[in-house]
């Protein structure tokens, strides 16, 4: 178990995080200055991954245009002493010399180590697992959660705590990057222009990538990602950018932040982009214990609503927060797109676990919210850009939820930079509960989250003057969430302490604050 008492010099103290964070990401003409990393589990394997880059921060890493041999290996100890699988991936010049590894042949529930080798260096090793065989149920299930890591706004000690809380798994909810232009007077700044092309993405990914305490979080455990609007453009919705640009001329920049977005994330072969198209829903089966369910709201939503046909015309920016109107509620509007709705709804009703784990970008919980300019004004109003613009695809959610009979769903969330706890509901009844777990590093922007919760009974917690993260330990019967917060964003160094807890009993969708 690793000790996350002890925090020195930016890093948890723990042997873990000790071999996996200190891999010379900062040393100039080193081939794995990026660092490790694993995701997409199964019983029998996992995807490795990897990308070379001598020089991280040119566009093409410095490895210029030949295709390079790597090897990768497997051990069944920490030591790496004895090996159980080794081959050989091509890191290709078209992916920006990403290796992504899928591994077969391992056995169930049990973690592994691993490593990469190039042109006679060793990367560092990172710490894997599989997951346990179908039907199985473990004792327990650890995962953290986080999103929304603004390289800019603070520093990663949310990471190196969430290392040391010794997770078997990591959930990144989206905005993995911050794609806008360098900020001034911020504690880091962005050492790229505002990225629109595949060079661009790249530099910006590799700004955080460097980062010796993300890289550490990639090394502890397999990461199962999504992504939201800052992986391409603020507020994005379809081939719509915020600012309502010619959609043409936004599908090019859509196809590079997407094949970017591969080449440095632990995914499988199938979802490679296609130009401007890339599958990211999926589950993930853990036993007989979990499903998660993991989607994209991103990619296939309809425009937003109550906009004025003119700011489409006129490619003018629209409002983020409107008032009530019946495009709102239009049945023909969707968040997810159809064919993954449609796909959402049949994997609900074929899970058979014990927990449905919905992996998903924002705040789900219905939330209208007092206009931030004129916060005395009695009408409520809604966001466009998440669930709360499109409250009929939340609806056949949680009527699927209820016809389908589904075992214990529960909500995991990322985006507003605030951590809420919160029931979704069908009318008063509560159907599943909502845990949005804060931000990395991005600062709040909802300075009437607490006056807008307060007045809602489906919320039990919200706070937005802290950065963190989220974590679960579940069981058979019961679901143990914890908020952590980072004492101090701006120190890498600082610790994370509890800030709120709570319960979930197997077979109630309430959530029960834990005093314990």
């Amino acid at each position: 178990m690793i000790d996350r008492r002890a925090v020195v010099g930016g890093l948890v103290g723990a042997p873990a995080l000790l071999i996996h964070g200190r891999s010379g990401a900062l040393s100039p003409d080193r081939l794995f200055t990026l660092g490790v990393a694993s995701g997409e589990p199964t019983p029998d394997g996992m995807v490795l991954w990897t990308r070379l880059a001598p020089r991280p921060l040119q566009g093409d890493g410095g490895m210029g245009p030949a295709a390079v041999p790597v090897r990768w290996e497997i051990y069944a100890d920490e030591a790496l002493r004895h090996p159980v699988r080794a081959g050989t991936a091509r890191a290709e010049p078209a992916l920006g010399h990403s290796a992504h590894v899928e591994v077969r042949g391992l056995e169930p529930g049990r973690p592994y180590w691993y490593r990469f080798l190039a042109g006679g260096e060793a990367s560092a090793a990172g710490r894997t697992r599989t997951a346990p065989a179908p039907g199985t149920m473990p004792d327990r299930l650890r995962f953290c959660f986080g999103s929304c890591q603004k390289f800019e706004n603070g520093f990663y000690a949310a990471w190196a705590n969430a290392v040391a809380d010794d997770p078997d798994l990591i959930f990144f909810l989206g905005d993995y990057i911050y794609e806008a232009k360098p900020s001034v007077g911020t504690p880091r700044v962005h050492l790229n222009p505002e990225p629109v092309d595949v060079a661009g993405y790249r530099v910006r990914y590799a700004t955080y990538r460097l980062d010796p305490q993300l890289q550490a979080a990639h090394a502890v455990a397999p990461w199962l990602v999504t992504w939201d609007d800052h992986e391409v453009a603020n507020d994005y919705a379809g081939l719509l950018d915020q600012r309502n640009d010619d959609p043409a001329l936004f599908e090019k920049r859509r196809a590079a932040a997407y094949q970017v977005y591969y080449e440095f994330m632990p995914l499988r072969r199938a979802a490679r982009p296609r130009g401007a198209a890339m599958q990211l829903y999926r589950t993930l089966d853990w036993g007989g214990l979990a499903q998660f369910q993991i989607i994209d709201d991103r990619q296939y939503r309809s425009a937003r609503a109550c906009y004025p046909p003119a700011l489409l015309r006129e490619h003018r920016e629209g409002p983020s927060v409107v008032a009530d109107c019946p495009d709102l509620h239009d049945p023909r509007r969707t968040i997810l797109g159809w064919e993954q709705e449609r796909w959402l709804g049949d994997t609900l009703a074929r899970s058979r676990a014990r927990w449905n784990v919905l992996a998903q970008q924002t705040q789900m919980t219905a939330y209208p919210r007092r206009d931030p300019e004129h916060p005395d004004d009695p009408r409520r109003f809604h966001t466009v850009d998440t669930w709360e613009g499109y409250p009929a695809s939340r609806d056949r959610i949680v009527a699927r939820w209820q016809e389908a009979k589904v075992s214990n769903p529960l909500v995991i969330g990322g985006d507003i930079h605030a951590f809420v706890a919160s029931e979704i509901r069908a009318g008063e009844t509560p159907v599943a509960p909502c845990l949005v777990g804060g931000s990395i590093t991005t600062w709040a922007g909802d300075k009437l989250l607490r006056a807008n919760t307060a007045e809602n009974a489906a919320y039990r917690f919200a706070n937005s003057d802290v950065r963190g993260y989220g974590r679960v330990d579940l069981r058979a019967g019961r679901a143990d969430a914890v908020f952590r917060a980072v004492r101090e964003p701006n120190d890498p160094r600082s610790a994370a302490y509890d800030l709120a807890r709570f319960a979930v009993e197997a077979g109630s969708p309430v959530l029960l604050a834990d005093r314990g």
